[in-house]
């Protein structure tokens, strides 16, 4: 975004500067009368006189003029030890440079003839804003202060400077707008005695004047404001400029292998100084299992697991699949309901050598076989009905408990770092690839965290989400391998952010994984708790699986100070194993909207390279590597794909990661996320960010969620295409409200088309917008809150009840015998049809209670009946 020059800034960016050493020859008197001559014949250039100080020559000629003074100041500077200084300071429109040096010439001559400067010149027209320069990563504390460096170049001319300079200029910055660039260039002479200072600021947020010596050498003086453009930053576009000018090769890397070298060290983290110790996650739990045997392991809706019982249960298990069969170095299905039931799984297959491959039981049938018959498991752990899938056999928990109880022999193996677990991720085919992830990533990870988060044997975790999400992976392991409790959250707990907010507080969690749009709606509810419910006292919180807009924390901060709680933003991929970096998110962070993740994790590497793998250094976007002891095997079964995507470094040897998401390092080694590379869009021939959109919407005061779509359209030519939003309003606020609010920040071609309200933002089992359950999208006037239907008489339920449903599906009738769901509901307008039935005082019902009673005339009984056994105030028919 541009800004604006403070009114001191934009005076020293209009004025320029000539310092010149007095000849021996040259007396001030002269130097006076000459100006008092100047003055006569032009007035209004000058004031009335010659200027003297004892001051600093360097120091007085970066000194702006007086506002609303004469366009020409003449200082005499002198020195005791040594020749005076003249300096004079111009308005750069008014005394271009030519004709101050032709003053300096007149004003020092022995001959000086008639007084040089021309006619007055109209005054500069106000500057244009500053175009923003995210590259520079500068400290916006710091605007204003201005710092300078040269380099010197030979063999060059100005043309191939110009050329030079462009070049470095779109290696740095990513298309603008077409507006101003973010550099200022001129040229010049180089004069002994004499220094020339074409602006006294910046008037962008980075100057260049390159003087040319008599030998044909150049000397550029880089000017930079601070708060734009770190120095480091400054230093490295400098050096790349500087051999570009003498190296023209567009191919060339911007980097030197040394100073490539430098930068991989300043994106990476040692690991700690401890010994790894033990990689297998089985046998550090039966060591904690061991020393601990009656602590809670794991808590479920049926109990508590001790270490004991968990580790006992596991090897049951365990030896059951090795009654079946199972041999280490199989993969085996997992497809159950979150439950300690489920943790127990995962730890007996691993307890037997072999990977795990979770499989939501939601999921459709079609991707549950495709996910069985690519991972080659020759067994799948479920108690529901799993597809009938060829070569694949299913065992309940209890068939396993039953076979092994019957085993007599070894079930453990002695592999030192097999393969964990093999997790299934969107493929760009279409089909979900498997991700294969061994023991020691794992540890590692924990390993890496546990000492800087305090993670220990007093800290309450939540399993929320998907085992068939990574997050899974760091919720489940991260708990136990450090000693803590797992607190299972049942699945319809999970979709309702207040039932969620109340095990928080009833179960006393201290450590809570969340994506930012799952933590967004435990924000609302937290915010709409009744003044004396228990209050959710997590004593940290950590956000990954999608990008956090830290502008949504305000609220929790209000009520949580990060005293009691700390917020840590981590990015990670699954193919790297959860996390790769982390930063504590501040209540500032809310104001600035930080988009940075932090640094590399300890044993971790991070670094951005261009679209031929070569480094980047900090400030320039690029595509994140990651290194270091996250990085899993590889895709499983697809050596090309994981060839691709798994590559050797050339400069180290090391073997990274490729993940496709956009960032910049920062001076600090920090990692900024920009998203996908492929996340911009197009609209009418402009080039859009949704996320963009979607943080102007949740900056408003009417919006408390926000999610924001491209829709192709129908037509090959995408003329149509369209930008749609989505918005969970606060109470009161309109959706003309809130695009009002956009189109005061918002070029119009970024204002979106429609603004559709909604309950909540809906989310897959990941936590991960669903893009899939958005509704249709209502045009702007079309998109206001619904009037709420009359509070109903006593004999007229049903009706009530019938009338809703058509409001909020947007149809003419609901009969009593058509199902919520096949006549276009979804979950979001379950949410607001429960929401207004409890506004109209009927009893309330949940979630689950919604789904099984789906058919309007079921759901009328259900409501008959609750209100008759009194629990509710609103009459029954």
């Amino acid at each position: 975004m541009a800004t604006q020059l403070s009114p001191s800034l934009e005076r020293a960016a209009a004025c320029h500067s000539l310092l010149l050493r007095l000849p021996p020859a040259a007396r001030a008197d002269t130097v006076d009368g000459r100006l008092a001559r100047l003055a006569e014949h032009r007035p209004g250039v000058i004031g009335p006189r010659l200027w003297r100080s004892r001051g600093s020559g360097a120091r007085e000629a970066l000194r702006p003029l007086r506002a609303g003074g004469a366009p020409l100041r003449a200082v005499l500077v002198e020195n005791p030890e040594g020749p005076a200084e003249l300096v004079l300071v111009a308005d750069r429109c008014r005394i271009p440079a030519a004709e101050l040096a032709a003053l300096a010439d007149w004003l020092t001559a022995d001959d000086p003839g008639e007084p040089p400067l021309a006619g007055s010149r109209p005054a500069r027209e106000a500057p244009a804003a500053r175009p923003a320069t995210p590259w520079g990563l500068g400290d916006p504390r710091r605007a204003g202060r201005v710092s300078t460096l040269t380099r010197t170049v030979r063999g060059t001319d100005e043309a191939r400077l110009r050329k030079a300079t462009a070049l470095t200029l779109s290696r740095y910055e990513e298309e603008h707008d077409g507006g101003p660039g973010p550099l200022h260039l001129e040229f010049g002479e180089a004069r002994p005695g004499r220094a020339y200072t074409p602006a006294l600021a910046p008037p962008l947020p980075m100057s260049w004047y390159w003087e040319r010596a008599a030998d044909g050498t150049h000397t550029g003086h880089c000017r930079y404001d601070e708060g734009a453009i770190a120095a480091d930053v400054a230093h490295s576009f400098a050096d790349h400029l500087a051999r570009t000018a003498t190296d023209p090769d567009p191919g060339a890397p911007v980097l030197t292998d040394d100073a490539a070298r430098a930068v991989l060290a300043l994106g990476s983290t040692p690991a700690p100084a401890t010994a790894p110790g033990e990689p297998r996650i089985d046998r550090r739990i039966a060591e904690l299992a061991r020393l601990r045997p009656d602590a809670p392991a794991v808590s479920d809706e049926d109990g508590t697991l001790s270490y004991r019982e968990l580790t006992e249960r596991a090897d049951l298990l365990a030896a059951g699949l090795r009654a079946l069969g199972v041999t280490p170095g199989s993969r085996i299905g997992v497809c159950l309901d979150r439950s300690a039931t489920t943790v127990v799984a995962f730890l007996a297959v691993l307890r037997t050598g072999c990977a795990y491959v979770p499989m939501d039981p939601r999921y459709p049938a079609g991707r549950l076989r495709h996910t069985a018959t690519d991972a080659g498991v020759p067994l799948v752990i479920t108690t529901g009905d799993f597809p009938a899938t060829d070569g694949v056999r299913t065992a309940t928990p209890e068939d396993l408990a039953t076979a092994g109880a019957r085993w007599t022999e070894p079930v453990t193996d002695e592999a030192a770092n097999p393969p964990a677990y093999v997790i299934y991720t969107s493929g760009s085919t279409g089909r979900p690839k498997g991700v294969t992830v061994p023991h020691g990533n794992v540890t590692a990870l924990i390993r890496a965290t546990a000492p800087t988060y305090g993670l220990g044997p007093d800290d309450v975790w939540t399993f929320f989400h998907s085992s068939a999400f990574d997050f899974s992976v760091w919720e489940i392991w991260g708990c136990l391998l450090t000693g803590g409790r797992l607190i299972v959250v049942p699945y319809w707990v999970s979709r309702s952010p207040d039932d969620f907010r109340d095990l928080l507080a009833e179960r006393r969690v201290t450590v809570l994984s969340q994506t930012p749009s799952a933590f967004s709606q435990l924000i609302e509810a937290d915010r709409r708790a009744a003044p004396d419910a228990a209050r959710p006292a997590p004593r940290l919180v950590v956000f990954g699986g999608e990008p956090l807009d830290p502008r949504t924390l305000g609220p929790w901060f209000a009520e949580h100070p990060p005293s009691a709680c700390r917020l840590v933003n981590m990015f990670g991929i699954t193919e790297t194993t959860v996390h790769v970096t982390a930063r504590t998110v501040t209540p500032a962070d809310t104001v600035t909207g930080t988009r940075s993740v932090g640094r590399a994790l300890p044993g971790w590497s991070v670094s951005v390279r261009d679209e031929h793998g070569r480094v980047l250094p900090p400030g320039p976007a690029g595509e994140i590597w990651v290194g270091g002891a996250g990085v899993a095997e590889g895709y499983l079964g697809q050596p090309e794909l994981t060839a691709e995507r798994f590559v050797t470094d050339p400069l180290t040897g090391e073997r990274l990661y490729r993940s496709g998401d956009k960032g910049r390092l920062r001076p600090d080694g920090g990692l900024e996320h920009l998203g996908r590379i492929d996340s911009q869009v197009k609209i009418r021939g402009h080039r859009v960010e949704l996320d963009e959109i979607r943080a102007v919407l949740l900056a408003t005061p009417q919006v408390a969620g926000a999610a924001v779509i491209l829709r192709e359209g129908s037509r090959s030519d995408r003329a149509d295409a369209r930008i749609d939003a989505y918005a969970v309003l606060r109470p009161g606020a309109t959706v003309r409200q809130a695009l009002a609010e956009c189109r005061l920040v918002l070029p119009d071609y970024m204002v979106p088309g429609t603004l559709t309200e909604v309950p909540e933002i809906p989310l897959t089992l990941n936590g991960k917008l669903d893009t899939a359950r958005l509704p249709q999208p209502r045009a702007a006037h079309a998109g206001e809150r619904p009037e709420p239907a009359p509070r109903p008489a006593a004999d007229d339920l049903a009706a009530t009840v019938l009338k809703l449903w058509a409001h909020h599906l947007d149809l003419a009738e609901v009969r009593p015998d058509d199902n919520f769901f096949e006549i276009g509901g979804n979950s979001l307008l379950v949410i607001r049809v429960l929401a207004e039935l409890r506004d109209l005082g009927l009893p309330k019902v949940s979630m689950p209670e919604f789904y099984r009673h789906a058919d309007a005339g079921r759901f009328i009984e259900l409501l008959r009946s609750r209100h008759t056994s009194g629990d509710g105030e609103g009459p029954a028919a």
